[in-house]
């Protein structure tokens, strides 16, 4: 049994329901998704063992990612060549991330899912300052790639030049190997690499991240679900419940006042990550 939990079956996928919902309606409000919350919820508040945690949330994570990246895909705002080179990296790194996590103690995993999650909030909290419209040099990776691109906006389309290709490269492994060994998405690290390292306009940066996110996500769970840890008791309702989550944040998105709820998520994440450091430090000492 993946969890310790003193209620039936039925009452047990209900309250995991409605926790993802809630999940994915946070997270899609600051775009961060609602991976990253669902799995600590699951191990903190219902005892799931956190390998089959990260299984459910990964899950999660695809669902999502696929609904979301065809919307920008139409809208001609993700950038599919930078997003099919970074998701080589990002799947490299999930591969490995996910055969580690089946070696990996439960204590040491609840502690690099905290400070994970430290560092999302951090990350979060910088200001992102926008490169369309810099005069910014072409890197002959990136055109030999052919990966600049323009964004659309209300002027008319501004062209981009992408820099720092192979940089981007190794911090999307590093980030791809999180999203494996931790079942997250980890936006926050690809946006990191996108955005500082690249140089790739935001509003690209974080569509194109949703569209990796699925495709890392889908490159990790077949580990997973190899060595048990993809329990359909789990799967099926926080898959759903983030899914629909995630639908209504994006419908609620233009009349919430997204930086108060940001403030207040970022402050929620930081202390289930401390908890969750604590939780791997009791875990160890038991």
């Amino acid at each position: 049994m993946c969890f310790k939990y003193g209620v039936n079956e039925l009452s047990f996928d209900l309250a995991m329901f409605a926790t993802a919902i809630g999940a994915g309606l946070l997270g899609s409000l600051i775009g961060l998704g609602g991976g990253i919350i669902i799995t600590p919820a699951l191990v903190l508040f219902f005892h799931v063992d956190i390998r089959y945690a990260m299984g459910a949330a990964l899950a999660s994570v695809i669902a999502t990612s696929s609904g979301a990246a065809a919307a920008y895909l139409r809208d001609g705002v993700s950038n599919m060549r930078i997003g099919l080179f970074l998701s080589i990296a990002t799947t490299m790194g999930a591969v490995g991330g996910a055969l580690m996590m089946k070696e990996t103690n439960p204590a040491v995993l609840s502690l690099i899912f905290g400070f994970a999650l430290l560092v999302t909030a951090g990350l979060s909290l910088r200001k992102n300052k926008d490169s369309v419209g810099l005069e910014l040099p072409i890197d002959p990776v990136a055109a030999k790639l052919r990966l600049d691109d323009a964004l659309p906006t209300s002027a008319g389309p501004q062209s981009y030049h992408v820099q720092h290709v192979g940089w981007g490269f190794l911090v999307m492994v590093v980030a791809g190997m999180l999203s494996g060994l931790l079942g997250i998405g980890s936006g926050a690290f690809k946006v990191l690499g996108m955005d500082q390292i690249m140089r790739i306009p935001f509003k690209v940066t974080t569509t194109t991240s949703n569209f990796m996110i699925g495709v890392t996500a889908a490159a990790s769970i077949g580990i997973y679900l190899k060595n048990g840890y993809l329990d359909p008791v789990l799967v099926f309702p926080v898959a759903l419940g983030v899914l629909v989550g995630a639908f209504f944040g994006a419908r609620l998105l233009p009349v919430v006042p997204v930086a108060l709820l940001k403030f207040i998520f970022l402050a929620a994440i930081a202390v289930i990550g401390i908890q969750m450091i604590l939780r791997g430090f009791n875990i160890a000492a038991a």
